[in-house]
C-alpha cells in the first residue's frame, strides 16, 4: 500500500527564494525583526492569560493558559538571542510598543469567541508575515523565528471552537466576520505605521523581494492564506 499523499501547502507555507543579500546577525534589520517578534510574544502572553478568563469552562481556560505559557517561553528564547547579539531586549522591543499597543487597545475582545477569532485571524496573519521574512535571515535567526511561530495545535483549537459556535448559531458567523475584518484593517494600519518608522525593517522587505512586483506577490500570498483560513471556519471575507 502506498503512503498517503502529503497535503498541499497553503500559499503562506511556500517560502520565497531570497533575491537579495541575506542580512548578517548584527544588522539592524535582524535586531528589528527579532525585537518585533519578541514583543509580539510578550504581548501574546499577556493577552492569552487575560482572555483565558473569558473561557466558558475550566477545560478551555486551561488550554488557553497552557498556550500563554508557550508564548512566554518563546519570548525568553528571543530575548536570550538579542542579548547574545549585544542588544538589550527592552531596547529592541521599544520601537514597536506604540503600534502593537494601539492595535490591541483598539481590538479588545468582548467575549470568548471574539478572543479566539482575534487569535485565529490576527496572530495567523502575523505568523504568515514572519514566516516570509525568516527566509531572508541567516542561521540561527532564521530557524529561531520559525520555531516561535504559533503551532498547529493553537490554530486547530481556535478554528474548531469557531466552527462549533457557527454550527450552533449560524448568525454568529456575521458578527465574527465583521470582527475579523476590523482586526485585519487595524492590523494593516499599524503595520504601515511600523514600516514607515523602521527603515531597516522596510529595507529587509524591499531587498528580500528585489522589486515592487515581489512585494505585491508577497501580499497576494498573505491575502490568499487569510482567505483560505476564513473559509475553513465558515467566516466570510
Amino acid at each position: 500500500m502506498s503512503a498517503p499523499a502529503e497535503p498541499a501547502p497553503t500559499p503562506s507555507s511556500v517560502p520565497p527564494q531570497p533575491t537579495g543579500p541575506v542580512p548578517t546577525a548584527a544588522s539592524g534589520a535582524v535586531v528589528d525583526l527579532l525585537g518585533l517578534v519578541a514583543y509580539g510574544e510578550l504581548v501574546a502572553f499577556d493577552r492569552m492569560a487575560a482572555d483565558a478568563r473569558l473561557a466558558p469552562d475550566l477545560a478551555r481556560r486551561a488550554v488557553l493558559s497552557e498556550m500563554a505559557a508557550v508564548e512566554i517561553t518563546n519570548y525568553r528564547r528571543l530575548a536570550d538571542r538579542l542579548t547574545a547579539l549585544g542588544v538589550a531586549p527592552g531596547e529592541a522591543m521599544a520601537p514597536f510598543v506604540p503600534a502593537l499597543s494601539s492595535y490591541h487597545d483598539s481590538t479588545e475582545p468582548k467575549d470568548w469567541l471574539e478572543a479566539l477569532t482575534k487569535a485565529y485571524v490576527g496572530d495567523a496573519i502575523a505568523d504568515d508575515f514572519f514566516r516570509e521574512m525568516a527566509v531572508f535571515l541567516a542561521e540561527p535567526d532564521r530557524q529561531l523565528v520559525l520555531d516561535v511561530l504559533h503551532g498547529s495545535r493553537y490554530d486547530e483549537f481556535a478554528g474548531e471552537e469557531i466552527r462549533l459556535a457557527i454550527q450552533t448559531d449560524p448568525k454568529v458567523a456575521n458578527r465574527l466576520s465583521m470582527w475579523a475584518r476590523r482586526l485585519v484593517g487595524e492590523g494593516l494600519s499599524q503595520a504601515g505605521r511600523t514600516a514607515g518608522e523602521r527603515v531597516a525593517l522596510t529595507a529587509l522587505i524591499a531587498t528580500g523581494f528585489d522589486d515592487q512586483a515581489g512585494v505585491q506577490t508577497l501580499f497576494k500570498r498573505l491575502t490568499a492564506a487569510h482567505t483560505a483560513r476564513m473559509s475553513a471556519v465558515g467566516l466570510n471575507n
